[in-house]
């Protein structure tokens, strides 16, 4: 199929293209890589009248580091952050989760504000942000808002984006001496979406558990943390006592790949290799 007729807007400027955010509205949607929009309006899954080009404004891409946080543009490619050695050294998280997003031609174009702003949920990167406890950066006609990576997702293909915002940035905490991550998911070939997913971001010590951020994707609406997981495992050296936590913290639905009783099982399954990873 094809895509219904639109109108196409290449803005110069963050300015311009928030003026036409707030000039179409909900009429208007935002193309950065298209890896997603581009397939769901051939789909006739959307049907936006303006498609707002950002690509040609400067400033929305690139990888970051300040003093205490990294940032990672909206416009940032996924190959980008794949290859590079600031995310590799200060976000490893994301290193690991990188060549897990899809195959090399949609990361070739694909971005990070798009995944993002998506809120796909059984997509990598929003849940990575979660454990990492990223802040979002949006930008509208009155300035810029912070928001939380908790707070940022609110279900299926939902955000905390407000009507004409649009996705500049997300800031990463550099991570403390000690903390480390793991990450895994579990899909029937690789670079499908995954059945069940995990990103976990915690401090090894003494050989235990500390301080965990442990967030699932594939089995809601939205990536989610686990805090009764996460509380059963602060200084526990073994994740098996805390496995039984989860069937209180998830509750999946199922769906074209799995029974909800099937996903819990392979999210129990998968923390346990994650941690496992991680403690080792």
């Amino acid at each position: 199929m094809k895509a219904p007729r639109f109108a196409y807007a290449r803005p110069a400027s963050l300015a311009e293209a928030l003026a036409l955010l707030a000039e179409y509205k909900d009429d208007a949607r935002v193309l950065a890589g298209g890896q997603s929009l581009v397939p769901m309006m051939n789909f006739r899954v959307a049907a936006p009248k303006v498609l707002v080009d950002i690509n040609r404004i400067a400033g929305l891409s690139g990888i970051k580091v300040a003093k205490n946080h990294l940032r990672i543009g909206a416009l940032t490619r996924h190959v980008e952050i794949e290859r590079s050695a600031e995310i590799a050294r200060h976000l490893p998280l994301i290193a690991a989760a990188m060549p897990h997003i899809a195959h090399p031609a949609i990361r070739n174009r694909g971005t990070f504000g798009g995944s993002c702003a998506l809120a796909d949920p059984a997509a990598e990167l929003p849940a990575c942000a979660l454990a990492l406890g990223a802040t979002f950066i949006a930008a509208g006609k009155k300035g810029e808002r912070r928001i939380a990576a908790q707070d940022f997702f609110k279900g299926l293909y939902a955000t905390a984006l407000k009507a004409g915002e649009l996705l500049v940035a997300a800031e990463f905490p550099l991570a403390k001496p000690g903390y480390a991550s793991a990450f895994g998911e579990l899909a029937r070939r690789h670079g499908d979406y995954a059945m069940v997913g995990v990103a976990a971001h915690g401090l090894r010590k003494g050989g235990k558990f500390s301080d965990m951020r442990v967030a699932f994707f594939g089995v809601g609406d939205r990536p989610q943390r686990t805090p009764g997981f996460e509380k059963a495992l602060e200084g526990e050296s073994a994740v098996d006592g805390a496995l039984a936590r989860l069937d209180a913290d998830l509750a999946p639905r199922g769906d074209l790949h799995a029974s909800a009783a099937m996903k819990l099982h392979l999210a129990k399954v998968l923390a346990g290799r994650v941690l496992g990873e991680f403690a080792a």
